[in-house]
């Protein structure tokens, strides 16, 4: 090939590229307003995937009823459950400030009885508390300040119902044309990145697959689950802010001894203020019950190739929160999956010899 030829030819792929970038931005312009909605619906899909195929199965060749059958299903477990906890928490996140507020101004003689009388710890909540009320503008203040960003994060985090409704219909019907055409355009994805990985594809496919599936099942669903029956608990127990404490339940079981630490703890105060057999039965509920989900759910959608370090769990979880809001809480362990999936993959290959 002649200079000239070169020169062209590799004008002609530096232009393809840019063209290609700039279409890329383009579309993110156009598209970005819905990237959220449609992250939902993947995942949505993802996870009830084998039950879609079940019902299409029952409903063959009706791929366009089953696909609406599983919409509707999905606006009625998830999206309406979802928004009404999201509801819930508007009025509960405010309610814990308040609480807050009270305990920190009425000072001392608002600890119970049991919770004064701790050794070391009591004395010096009285003393915090009796600082706090004598001095409005110094610890009192200092806490409340402190709180108050927790707080409105945690309205952002919930965020507006009405825009919360928008995005998951959007997610909704999303997922609807992934139940309907999910197969074209998994076997197109396929093809592509046969296409740009060649013969490892497959293999990291499959690693990609069991490990988000692993984390997904194993992990966020776990936590999920274990959440709402511990929820279903500090309800019973007489909990002021069930779905609260029931939230930070969810996110603290993706840790080590998360669950148990929190049911322990509302289980003491319980205890503390004189409520001995909520206490009782919100233990009993935390160990024969809530404490055995993971127990019995993990080991069998977990695989020992598809582990991951619980800090690497914890940072995703966050960084994806805080990355994405609330999608993010599946996103960035998917994302984190993935990457811990190919870092296998990768090192699992045979180094060629020279």
């Amino acid at each position: 090939m002649t200079d000239k030829g070169f020169t062209g030819a590799l004008g002609g792929r530096i232009a393809l590229t840019a063209f290609l970038i700039g279409l890329l931005i383009l579309s993110y312009r156009v598209l970005h307003l819905f990237l959220v909605p449609v992250a939902w619906g993947l995942i949505l899909v993802y996870l009830t995937w084998p039950l879609h195929l079940r019902l299409r199965e029952l409903l063959n060749p009706y791929v366009g009823v089953s696909a609406f059958v599983m919409s509707v299903l999905l606006t009625l477990v998830f999206v309406l459950p979802v928004l009404w906890v999201l509801l819930m928490l508007q009025s509960e996140v405010p309610a814990f400030y308040s609480q807050a507020a009270a305990l920190l101004t009425q000072g001392p003689e608002i600890l119970p009885p049991g919770v004064a009388k701790l050794p070391w710890i009591g004395a010096e909540l009285e003393r915090l508390l009796a600082m706090a009320a004598d001095d409005p503008t110094a610890l009192r203040h200092q806490i409340l300040e402190w709180l108050k960003p927790l707080v409105n994060d945690s309205l952002r985090l919930v965020g507006d119902i009405g825009a919360t409704a928008f995005k998951f219909s959007f997610a909704v019907l999303t997922a609807f044309f992934l139940y309907r055409d999910g197969d074209r355009l998994l076997e197109q994805t396929r093809r592509l990145l046969m296409g740009l990985l060649g013969g490892r594809a497959e293999s990291y496919l499959k690693a990609i697959g069991d490990t988000t599936r692993g984390v997904l099942y194993g992990l966020v669903l776990t936590a999920l689950l274990q959440g709402t029956l511990a929820g279903l608990g500090y309800w019973v127990a007489g909990i002021d802010t069930p779905i609260l404490l029931s939230v930070v339940t969810t996110f603290l079981a993706l840790i080590p001894f998360g669950t148990p630490l929190v049911i322990a703890l509302v289980c003491l105060w319980l205890f503390l203020t004189g409520e001995v057999w909520a206490a009782a039965g919100l233990a009993a509920w935390g160990i024969l019950v809530v404490g055995q989900i993971d127990n019995l759910l993990r080991p069998l959608v977990i695989s020992s190739a598809a582990r991951i370090p619980f800090v690497l769990v914890l940072f995703a979880v966050l960084g994806g929160i805080a990355a994405f809001g609330l999608v993010g809480l599946f996103i960035g362990p998917i994302v984190i999956a993935i990457l811990l999936a190919v870092w296998r993959e990768w090192i699992a290959e045979p180094t060629p010899r020279g």
